[in-house]
Formats: C-alpha cells, sequence, structure tokens
C-alpha cells in the first residue's frame, strides 16, 4: 500500500534523491539537465515547496508483523505551483512539476494518485487549468498524460546551434 501525503521540509533529502533519479532517466531523452549537479538547488526548491504545502509524496506503508507502520519510505513525489509568469491570462493555471515514481513501484497506481491528489491541491489553490512538460521523445510519459486527460497545448522546439540552418556564408 502506499499512502499520499503532503510532504515536509523533513523529505526534501529524500525527494532530491529521487529527483536526481528523475533527471538520470530523462538524459535518455535528451534533457540538459545536469542531475548531481542541480541536486543542491533542486533540494531547496523541494524544501520551498514543502514550506507551501505543495510537495506531494508517496509513502510506502509498509507494516511489521505486529502491524505498526515502520517504514514510510518515500516511493514518489510531485511539487505543485501556481503559474506566476507576470501575464495576464483568462485562466488560473496549476503546473504540476517533478512527478516521478521509483521503477520498483510503477504500474501499481502510484503516479496516477501522486497526480490526482497534485491536480486536486491545484484546484483547491484557484487553478482552472492544469499544465506539465513531458519530454517529447518519452512515449510512456507522453501515453500516462494522455490517459490522465492531457493534451498537447504548446510545443516546444529546439535545434542545436551547430546545424547547418544557422550557418551563413
Amino acid at each position: 500500500m502506499v499512502s499520499i501525503e503532503v510532504g515536509t521540509t523533513a523529505d526534501a533529502d529524500a525527494a532530491a534523491d529521487l529527483w536526481v533519479e528523475l533527471a538520470e532517466g530523462q538524459r535518455e531523452y535528451d534533457s540538459h539537465l545536469l542531475p548531481a549537479e542541480n541536486r543542491q538547488t533542486l533540494r531547496e526548491s523541494i524544501a520551498q515547496h514543502a514550506v507551501a504545502d505543495e510537495l506531494l509524496v508517496a509513502r510506502a506503508d509498509e507494516s511489521d508483523a505486529d502491524g505498526e507502520s515502520d517504514d514510510r519510505e518515500i516511493v514518489g513525489f510531485v511539487t505543485v505551483d501556481i503559474e506566476s509568469s507576470g501575464y495576464e491570462q483568462d485562466a488560473v493555471r496549476g503546473v504540476v512539476r517533478n512527478i516521478y515514481v521509483v521503477p520498483a513501484r510503477r504500474g501499481e497506481g502510484v503516479g496516477s494518485a501522486l497526480l490526482d491528489a497534485a491536480e486536486t491541491r491545484l484546484a483547491e489553490a484557484g487553478a482552472d487549468a492544469v499544465s506539465l512538460d513531458v519530454m517529447a521523445e518519452n512515449a510512456d510519459a507522453r501515453r500516462f498524460y494522455r490517459r490522465h486527460g492531457y493534451a498537447p497545448h504548446r510545443v516546444e522546439l529546439e535545434k542545436s546551434v551547430e546545424s547547418d540552418t544557422l550557418t551563413k556564408e
């Protein structure tokens, strides 16, 4: 069993370690983020999200022989916030960031539970719409989000500055 809870600053180190795993996995899809080099920055960001009640964690509910919980390992997390771009918009956008579930717990509904809790938290904070980013080549993640009702809204394009189309003769 897994329970979804609001994370605390005491969870920041464990969530930062999971973020490093997330970022390492995203390198397969050409993410430019350097996992270990950004751990401390993300740890601080996660702690700020925790202070603002914007960190949700999935905890393993492992019970010992007496039925008492003695292992509350974090097996997934997500951070959320309300977009503050400075532009006037016709909708308040909530943003789901950094959703991650440890590989051993995937397929158990943990990601769905985290996403549902994130959407609920954002709706309670006044969001009219929820957005998130996904690496274009990560077909599994895109499928997961489509199953949860997400559709492309904006597409980010990128190319190397060493591309032939930038070469001027």
